[in-house]
């Protein structure tokens, strides 16, 4: 292999442009069902975007994607000049067709996507057809970004047992692609400058044929031999850490076959399937399986070698505008997301799944009881600041364990230090203090007090302590007594103008002169001009806690007038119907004119709300209603099926890909927002809400018009 010097028949630019990562608007995810294969994929605009490799939490390439050209004039990008259709190989399975046909009408190009079950490989089995009668040519390309990064690669052209393989590596990590036909040409070049684009998009043909690119932002080009193949030919994509191993594993998948990778690819999914609770409501109208669709996501972001590490999105937001400095995008482990996939496995019945992630909780848990806001799948801290809630939700997890029968006495006995430590941060640093935090500032948030107060009842009906279990339960009256006076505004002009007394706010800061928490102020720093907003004017949705978690009831007035603030503040009508911002003042979204959130910009509606204000219906005894909403999340998901974190509420930008009603550039899929979508479908069958947690509803909802 070649050294580190600098040769002459390197390609030119290094480093090439500054890397940047890819649309975060998948139409696709997958990998193997078992845990032999540590590869997983990405697909969006019918190429394959990020491959992650070897967990969840580290992408290696940025995209693999075909040019087509007649050698002439013809320049044809099969991610922007096709039209694009996606399909499920079998239900319930992450495996897709792809079909791109020419805008021109000149050629189609269909693909199958799987992993390899037992090796580092990524399967691609294309045919390609010219639909006309012009002699046309086509050539992959592949942009390496190994080790989570684009800068800093080394790409390279090198024969293995006589066959050409493109290879990369960075940071002791390597992939090879190899293909079951022969390539004609191949080169490595610095993106921007010298790469396979530039080169085909100048000249219609390969001109390029440069061994090597290092330490730069590369991309890889190869001509497909179609003579040799008639058209029709597997890629493989290996990966390894070393070069030759990489080889190898592709070499090893090709001989085996795509057809028998295929099978028991498609074979595990089903087994898996078919170990969960059927669907419990009549499917949808549509061609896609929601719920199988939505049970597929959630098991696909799961970490193999760090079992129970479940990451929130394969995804990063906005990745077009991003580079390195952005690289855990999505694809980390954050707590509260990280609770909620899991009640969504728990109402599908993947109880494995969910016992997987008390354990990982149980590992990653720091010794002062809390966990990192977010973190890799080993438990390395990515962000540093902690928040309340995401000590309190493995607490609830482990209750709803108990009742589900996933844990028997033996194994909370081996939980019960996690959950003992857990209690403890919560009890000394609750809401009475300032360190109490909700996404970017600390404070009162009727969110947050519910989780907690939920977790303290929950776990004093399993804890062995029984002095532990009357502290447990004094401390969450205490708390709960004191909820309207730290968060509900009464007699604001907001509170006039929508012809109410009060409502909750979103979160109020806490006090050190006796005054009334909702008359102070709160920093908003998503905001463009980071100033101080008065506490009562934000209004957020997730007020509705309250009743999820069992503490006030649905019809409770309070509850009322609050929805009805948070309609005529953040609820959108959309024509597939309503969705909900966070939080009037949010500044996470993309600007008005449709370029990416860089820092500011305007909050978006998440279709998660939808979800979470379907289940409030259905806690109301509104049931037709929660069904509606639930139809309404399907219908804000792409082509296949994936919903996303934020739908664009504003008229069409075309040319940036926006469409009202629709996904916006944010993370997509919303493994949390699959996660509902199971839950309501649960919630719906059974007539009650799910996650409701019991100990908190006997207690404080007895006698009133809430769910018993």
């Amino acid at each position: 292999m070649p050294d580190a010097r600098q040769r002459e028949d390197d390609a030119p630019g290094r480093p090439g442009i500054e890397p940047r990562w890819t649309s975060s608007a998948k139409t696709g995810v997958g990998t193997a069902a078992g845990q032999a294969s540590q590869v997983w994929f990405t697909v969006s605009h019918g190429i394959l975007d990020e491959i992650y490799w070897p967990e969840v939490d580290r992408a290696s390439t940025r995209d693999m994607g075909f040019i087509v050209t007649d050698g002439k004039d013809f320049f044809s990008e099969e991610k922007r000049h096709t039209k694009h259709t996606v399909e499920y190989l079998a239900e319930g399975v992450p495996a897709f067709r792809l079909t791109n046909e020419c805008e021109q009408g000149r050629y189609k190009i269909e693909k199958e996507i799987i992993t390899d079950p037992r090796l580092d490989v990524l399967l691609l089995r294309t045919r390609f057809t010219a639909t006309t009668s012009d002699e046309l040519y086509l050539y992959v390309l592949l942009a390496p970004h190994l080790d989570d990064g684009g800068a800093h690669n080394y790409a390279w052209i090198e024969k293995f047992w006589g066959e050409d393989f493109l290879l990369a590596k960075r940071n002791g990590n390597a992939l090879a692609l190899g293909c079951s036909a022969p390539f004609l040409k191949c080169s490595a070049g610095y993106v921007g400058v010298s790469d396979g684009w530039q080169d085909l998009n100048r000249h219609k043909r390969m001109e390029w044929s440069y061994p090597r690119a290092r330490d730069g932002n590369v991309a890889l080009t190869a001509q497909i031999d179609l003579s040799k193949c008639g058209g029709e030919f597997v890629l493989a994509l290996g990966f390894d850490s070393s070069p030759i191993g990489a080889a190898h594993h592709v070499r090893a998948s090709l001989l085996d076959g795509f057809d028998s990778a295929r099978d028991e690819y498609v074979r595990d999914w089903q087994e898996w399937q078919k170990s969960l609770q059927p669907a419990p409501q009549e499917k949808s109208e549509s061609a896609l399986d929601y719920y199988r669709i939505s049970t597929a996501v959630l098991h696909t972001h799961q970490a193999k070698k760090f079992p129970g590490g479940i990451v929130a999105s394969l995804s990063i937001p906005w990745g077009f505008a991003k580079g390195d400095k952005d690289r855990g995008g999505y694809h980390l482990v954050w707590v509260r997301d990280l609770a909620q996939v899991t009640g969504g496995l728990l109402a599908a019945g993947a109880g494995l799944s969910a016992a997987r992630v008390l354990r990982f909780l149980a590992v990653t848990q720091e010794a002062d009881g809390s966990w990192p806001q977010n973190m890799w799948v080993t438990g390395a801290e990515y962000w540093t600041g902690k928040q309340m809630d995401e000590a309190a939700f493995p607490i609830l997890l482990t209750a709803t364990a108990l009742r589900e029968k996933l844990i028997g006495k033996a194994e909370l006995e081996r939980l019960w230090p996690m959950v003992r430590k857990a209690l403890c941060f919560i009890l000394q640093r609750g809401p009475s203090t300032k360190q109490d935090r909700w996404e970017e500032v600390g404070g009162y948030s009727p969110y947050t007090i519910a989780v907690e107060i939920a977790a303290l009842l929950e776990a004093a009906e399993f804890t062995p302590e029984p002095e532990l279990a009357d502290c447990l339960r004094e401390t969450a009256d205490a708390w709960n007594e004191n909820i309207e006076g730290w968060t509900y505004a009464t007699g604001t002009e907001l509170a006039k103008k929508c012809g109410v007394d009060g409502y909750y706010v979103r979160i109020a800061p806490v006090t050190d002169d006796g005054s009334s928490p909702v008359e102070g102020k709160i920093e908003m720093k998503n905001v463009s001009e980071r100033t101080l907003v008065p506490t009562a004017s934000i209004v957020s949705i997730d007020a509705l806690a309250l009743v999820r978690f069992g503490l006030r009831a649905a019809g409770d007035p309070r509850i009322v007038n609050t929805v009805r603030v948070i309609d005529s503040l953040l609820k959108i009508d959309t024509p597939h119907g309503p969705c909900w911002r966070r939080y009037n003042h949010d500044g996470y979204g993309e600007h008005a004119d449709g370029s990416p959130f860089d820092g500011t910009g305007i909050g978006r509606p998440w279709p998660l709300l939808t979800g979470e204000r379907a289940h409030y219906e259905l806690a109301a005894g509104r049931a037709d209603e929660a069904r509606r909403l639930m139809k309404t999340m399907e219908a804000f998901t792409s082509d296949g099926g994936m919903i996303p974190e934020q739908i664009w509420d504003a008229p069409d930008i075309a040319e940036r890909g926006l469409y009202f009603g629709r996904p916006s550039g944010s993370g997509m899929p919303l493994v949390w927002a699959h996660a509902e979508y199971l839950k309501l479908a649960r919630s719906i069958r059974d007539g009650k809400v799910f996650d409701l947690p019991p100990a908190a509803a006997q207690r404080y909802l007895s006698g009133t018009n809430a769910q018993q």
